[in-house]
């Protein structure tokens, strides 16, 4: 059997028993199948410019064994096919130092230098899945695990009782899509277009700022419950219950927004695409060897997430640094550091669509998807979580999110926007840096469990 086949100039190998297959999108000799074009988000789109070519031929001229030969294809094709490799050995380095009891900031600081190429390598793999599984499907799997790193996190929080800690990281995340990456994108594309504004489609944003909106509603409604009513063991419980059903409000309508997005109105969407069609992505592995990779890369994330949980208060007294900073503005910067680079590199394409699709989706999914999904899943655990983020938390979520929204509201930018989305998230990230919490606070959720079940 011959084990290439020629495209072009280019000698790549065919797709044989689901393991490898490298093909222009919409053709291929053997495996047509394999090139259907999958729902391609811009989280996908922004990572992928991270991303660099292999050659197969590094190991095809020295290894006679087939399934061995597919297997170091494969391995150079994920660990060696992105720009953040060099973070790969942090991975190790972490494992070795919770077996070897180094001192814990270390852990936590190796583990979140590992969470970074992993995060892009985990959207590569649904990329490659989605080219199989066709553009529905392909979209609800990049939908869901466009945030995975974030969602593992707050799970591995929620078990440890450390709900302060989750919801700060949740927190940091929408501020950090809405202010740092949306305003770094438009600062730098307005830099690079100084003589001219860019321009962006505003149905897509607009969407996004009403589901963020909703989302703040159903932040700010427990908060007020609280002031309104006052404080005592009752009020709790009825801003629980207030919060478990808003939770379930939030993701009936995320499901509707997957719904809108990949199906009744996907034009809105796809136009982003449209204009990288010559450039677009083909799939380098097939589908098993994706998904066996996938399941692999998640259950480092779970290892590190763990580790960067467990170890975070211990960073914190070690640096001087608040748990509260370190998880609004450190967590998501490290570990969104590859989408967040795309999102920027596609702005000073003049490409702010997906720029825009990638700051406001992402904040869009944690927002309505992750926070609700945490609440709900600790509800089954008996563990106290409200969608009460306290006064401040909330009042910077509200700012930001009411400024994000009069920013984009004429489908024009220039470099001013976005230095004041920046300069606005340098004020949130100081008054962070400031704010100390109590430590006993930060595990609070342990004496609440079981109280208020329903």
């Amino acid at each position: 059997m011959d084990q290439y086949s020629s495209y072009g100039d280019q000698v790549s190998p065919d797709l044989e028993n689901g393991d490898i297959v490298n093909c222009k999108v919409g053709f291929n000799i053997n495996n047509k199948e394999a090139c259907v074009k999958g729902k391609t988000l811009p989280q996908n789109l922004s990572s992928s410019i991270l991303r660099k070519k292999s050659d197969p031929m590094l190991v095809s001229s020295t290894v006679r064994f087939q399934m061995l030969w597919h297997f170091l294809t494969n391995l150079q094709e994920v660990i060696l096919g992105t720009k953040l490799a060099v973070l790969f050995p942090a991975i190790p380095l972490a494992i070795a130092a919770d077996y070897y009891k180094f001192g814990r900031p270390w852990i936590f600081a190796l583990s979140l230098l590992g969470l970074t190429p992993l995060a892009e390598r985990v959207s590569f793999l649904t990329e490659q899945i989605a080219y199989f599984t066709g553009p529905t499907v392909g979209g609800l799997l990049n939908a869901t695990c466009g945030n995975a790193t974030e969602m593992i996190i707050a799970l591995f929080a929620l078990y440890q009782n450390k709900i302060h800690v989750l919801k700060y990281s949740l927190l940091g995340s929408i501020l950090s899509n809405l202010l740092l990456v949306l305003g770094t994108s438009l600062l730098c594309g307005g830099l690079a277009n100084l003589k001219r504004e860019q321009r962006y489609d505003r149905k897509q944003a607009d969407v996004n700022s009403l589901l963020l909106l909703l989302g703040l509603l159903c932040h700010m409604l427990p908060l007020m419950f609280r002031y309104a009513i006052g404080e005592g063991t009752a009020t709790a419980c009825s801003t629980l219950q207030l919060s478990r059903v808003s939770s379930i409000v939030m993701l009936i309508a995320y499901v509707a927004y997957i719904f809108f997005q990949l199906k009744t109105h996907r034009q809105l969407f796809d136009a982003q695409e449209e204009e990288d069609d010559d450039e677009e992505e083909k799939a380098v592995i097939g589908f098993w060897s994706a998904f066996t990779w996938l399941v692999g890369m998640t259950i480092i994330i779970a290892l590190l997430s763990e580790y960067v949980v467990g170890t975070i208060e211990a960073a914190s007294d070690s640096w001087g640094i608040s748990v509260s900073f370190i998880s609004i503005i450190l967590l998501p910067i490290v570990g969104n550091a590859a989408e967040h680079a795309g999102s920027i590199i596609f702005a000073f394409k003049n490409k702010l669509d997906i720029s825009l699709g990638v700051s406001l989706g992402s904040a869009s999914q944690i927002s309505m998807f992750v926070v609700p999904l945490c609440v709900v899943v600790a509800w089954t655990m008996h563990i106290r979580m409200d969608l009460d983020f306290s006064l401040l938390e909330t009042g910077s979520l509200a700012f930001t999110i009411i400024i994000t929204a009069f920013t984009l509201q004429d489908g024009t930018s220039h470099y001013m926007k976005g230095l004041l989305l920046f300069l606005c998230y340098i004020v949130i990230a100081a008054c962070f840096f400031v704010h100390k919490i109590p430590q006993n606070q930060i595990s609070e959720g342990k004496q609440f469990t079981g109280l208020f079940s329903a």
